[in-house]
């Protein structure tokens, strides 16, 4: 046994030793913690530099790259010539239990005809520009046909978050990462490296100096949810590529929820776009007055900057730029924003083929190709790119197409290349086969590449600068060769249509329409409407033009369906430049149907035909509150004197429905009709003013905010302040026309309140389609409207019936989003069946 004494003293002092220890750790604890936070604090910082620096360069090699993205970039900066893009605003979304959303009577009278943004550009309904695009929570797929300025739209956007504009709002802090597909080397093949594809692209364009840093600024900035994707060339690709990029944006958004990505497409095929969410928005083409207004800049810059070259000084003496604006300011009826610039662009050069837009196209064509190349070169080179689908092309590859056309100390660089296939389509007897053959290129396509009618992608890509070049030459080149079949049995896609389209110019595309139009169907006859965009250049005396005037006149007069389709027709028309439109409208003017005398107001409008005044005139006293509207908007668009004293003295003398609309037709003319509108809000008659508000509330400028404010403080009718508070708080909030996500089902009040009234249940992740089909058959017109856009996403053939019934129902603005909600699940990809097989006609 062993004991142990403890000495007291020994004891005590340890114990206060102890003590005064604990006591000097606790006070220093806080010392400790600030310590830490310091130097946290500092390497964050310092990592925050790090970043910083990389993404101010990241903004600036963006902002560059964007600068150039336009056709004129050899010559301007995107910032010096462009003109604000506008987004036409689609169908507000119904929410029950809400006040619905502010709509301008021309926006109620016109049909949202997205696919032809032509009339939009006349009439003029309500818009949005990008930065309001992009304020809901949405992603947005920019819609359009080639030529419209999608690729500016992006690049406009890009821009604008690149220099943080206050114009974003939220999003003013947002990174823009600007890339064409091509750029994107996909399928990924590791989900843990899902940015690589956007590492490497950014890597192109940034100093050797940021390389190292610039993975951890892209992770870290999608990680904090800050990133806005900007993707350009979605509408360029197949289908099959299509389902590519969707793949990706699918995996990008599960990762990282809260990245916002805007692309381009067309408003035929979205494949795979509309399930993840995105809102298609239509470009809008652009108006009369911005025709001029781009045409005077055009001369302005060139005048400053072009004909100051030293080139231009020794050259053929200048032609006055008023001369030339004023002979290019007639006969731009339809032209698209690319067409409009290549014609400027040829008269101001000089070097114009001849004032038609495809002699335009060719100028500009033989502008960036290489010297002395032949056009056959050309042709081909485009020929197989449509036929082989291959919008972006490995040039190594290709070189076989042009090997013809290579000189001599060319084409020993591709000895000992191994050919990998070969394929050709069934010749006309005595015209030469088209051959699709794999070798690597060098050449002639690098020099097409120098001169900028190619461009060069990483990883061995190459695409034509624009899609309508590719499809001029291609259409010219397949007038040699029975290729109708090999176009036909391709899925739609950009470059099939255009082909197509120029097909019709040079050669007889008799068979091509045959076949579109046995093939065209309701509920959305696609095909009769991608026919029907030829008819502006194609030959007047080409046999097949009867036809597609047929089955055109056939769905305008068509009772019983969807006016977006009714007038998808009218618009072909119109857009066909064709004068026996004139004479159609004005006959269908006469009839009993009053949709059908309401779409043929807004094309004799829409052509500004001088014969039909009369005609609108006595329109103006239908019983339809829709043909009277329409016949204020046609004779403002018509704009003669006779027309607008027409409108003027409805505007004084006619009943408060239309009075109003007389107001905001007005609107849509900015000299004598914004005139009347400013002498209109001083005169003593209160429907008048109270019109006049509605009209002022549509013009964009700073003088009628002003007039506005004005009327909402001192007009001494409390029916006319009302009606400008009324308009200004709709101005002042146009953000609530952009799209935005849905709510999950069981956290949308009113579907929930629905579900209960059944005595059932809506729980989360579980589809509520039975509650919403139930909602979409109720009696609540605004339950109706409220279910449509949740039954897109669940597209079977039970929801799709009930949909089809639902458009063919005697309601027309349950009708009208039936159809507009068809038209997303046809773009999806999903085949709609004619409404026959539902029993409906």
């Amino acid at each position: 046994m062993f004991s142990f004494a403890i000495d007291p003293f020994s004891f005590f002092v340890g114990f206060a030793a102890g003590i005064i220890i604990w006591v000097i750790i606790t006070r220093a604890r806080p010392l400790w913690n600030e310590l830490r936070e310091s130097w946290r604090e500092q390497r964050e910082a310092a990592q925050s530099r790090k970043t910083n620096t990389v993404e101010e360069n990241h903004r600036r090699a963006t902002l560059r790259r964007a600068q150039g993205m336009h056709l004129a970039a050899p010559l301007f900066a995107l910032d010096e010539i462009i003109l604000e893009p506008l987004l036409l605003a689609p169908p507000p979304r119904v929410e029950p239990g809400t006040p619905p959303k502010f709509e301008d009577t021309i926006t109620q009278t016109l049909p949202y005809l997205p696919a032809w943004p032509e009339i939009a550009a006349i009439y003029k309904p309500q818009t949005l520009t990008l930065p309001q695009a992009i304020s809901g929570n949405a992603n947005i797929v920019i819609i359009g046909q080639p030529g419209v300025g999608k690729t500016v739209a992006l690049a406009h956007l890009a821009s604008l978050a690149s220099n943080r504009s206050e114009s974003l709002g939220a999003m003013k802090e947002a990174v823009p990462f600007l890339v064409h597909v091509a750029d994107l080397n996909l399928p990924v093949k590791d989900v843990k490296n899902l940015l690589n594809p956007l590492i490497e692209s950014a890597a192109e364009h940034v100093g050797a100096f940021d390389y190292g840093r610039l993975t951890s600024f892209i992770q870290n900035t999608f990680k904090n949810e800050n990133a806005l994707l900007l993707v350009d060339g979605y509408d360029e690709i197949t289908p099959d590529e299509q389902q590519v990029v969707t793949e990706y944006f699918k995996l990008l958004l599960q990762t990282h929820p809260k990245t916002r990505i805007v692309t381009t497409g067309t408003p035929e095929y979205l494949d795979g776009l509309i399930p993840l969410g995105f809102a298609p928005l239509a470009l809008c083409a652009w108006t009369a007055r911005e025709n001029l207004a781009f045409i005077e800049k055009w001369g302005q810059l060139w005048s400053q900057t072009v004909a100051m070259e030293a080139w231009a000084q020794t050259g053929p003496e200048q032609v006055d730029p008023l001369l030339l604006n004023t002979w290019l300011s007639a006969d731009n009826v339809n032209l698209s924003p690319l067409e409009l610039t290549l014609k400027v662009w040829g008269a101001y050069a000089g070097d114009s083929l001849g004032p038609h837009v495809l002699e335009a196209i060719a100028t500009h064509i033989r502008r960036v190709a290489p010297v002395n190349t032949p056009v056959a070169a050309l042709e081909t080179l485009a020929m197989q790119v449509i036929v082989s689908a291959q919008p972006v092309f490995d040039p190594r590859k290709a070189r076989a197409w042009v090997k013809s056309f290579e000189i001599a100390e060319d084409a020993a660089e591709g000895e000992g290349v191994e050919e990998e296939t070969k394929e050709e389509t069934k010749p006309k007897k005595g015209k030469k086969k088209v051959e699709k053959v794999s070798t690597p290129s060098s050449g002639l396509l690098g020099k097409m590449a120098s001169s900028g009618l190619l461009v060069s992608h990483p990883n061995n890509r190459m695409r034509f600068l624009h899609p309508v070049f590719a499809g001029y030459l291609a259409g010219q080149a397949l007038t040699n060769y029975n290729a109708e079949e090999t176009l036909l049995e391709q899925h739609d896609w950009l470059g099939k249509h255009l082909a197509m389209r120029y097909f019709s110019v040079h050669g007889d595309a008799s068979k091509l329409v045959q076949s579109l139009l046995e093939y065209s169907r309701l509920p959305m006859q696609r095909p009769l409407f991608t026919a029907a965009r030829w008819l502006r250049d194609a030959p007047k005396n080409a046999p097949w033009r009867g036809k597609i005037f047929s089955a055109l006149a056939g769905i305008l007069q068509m009772e019983g369906i969807p006016l977006s389709l009714r007038g998808q027709a009218m618009a072909a028309f119109v857009y066909s430049n064709d004068p026996a439109a004139a004479t159609l409208f004005r006959q269908f003017a006469a009839t009993m149907s009053f949709e059908l005398v309401q779409l043929s107001v807004l094309g004799s409008g829409a052509i500004r035909d001088t014969k039909a005044i009369n005609t609108l005139k006595g329109a103006l006293n239908a019983p339809s509150l829709g043909v009277r509207r329409a016949a204020c908007m046609a004779l403002v668009a018509i704009g003669t004197t006779e027309a607008l004293e027409i409108v003027a003295h409805t505007l004084l003398s006619g009943d408060e429905e239309i009075r109003r609309a007389a107001g905001e037709a007005l609107a849509n003319d900015p000299v004598e009709g914004h005139a009347m509108l400013k002498d209109g809000i001083t005169l003593n008659d209160i429907l008048l003013r109270r019109a006049v508000v509605y009209g002022l509330g549509r013009i964009r400028e700073p003088w009628a905010v002003e007039l506005l404010k004005k009327a909402q403080i001192e007009d001494d009718q409390w029916i006319v302040r009302n009606a400008a508070a009324e308009v200004l708080d709709a101005k002042a909030h146009m953000e609530l026309l952009a799209p935005g996500k849905l709510k999950a089902p069981h956290e949308s009040p009113w579907l929930v309140e629905f579900a209960a009234k059944q005595g059932m249940g809506v729980s989360p992740g579980v589809p509520a389609t039975d509650i919403l089909l139930l909602a979409l058959k109720g009696e609540d017109p605004d339950n109706r409207l409220a279910a449509l856009p949740y039954l897109k996403f669940t597209p079977n053939e039970g929801v799709i019936s009930r949909i089809y019934e639902a458009m063919y129902m005697d309601e027309p603005e349950l009708r009208e989003a039936a159809f507009n909600t068809l038209w997303e699940i046809g773009m999806s990809g999903v085949k709609l069946p004619h409404p026959s097989q539902y029993g409906l006609s």
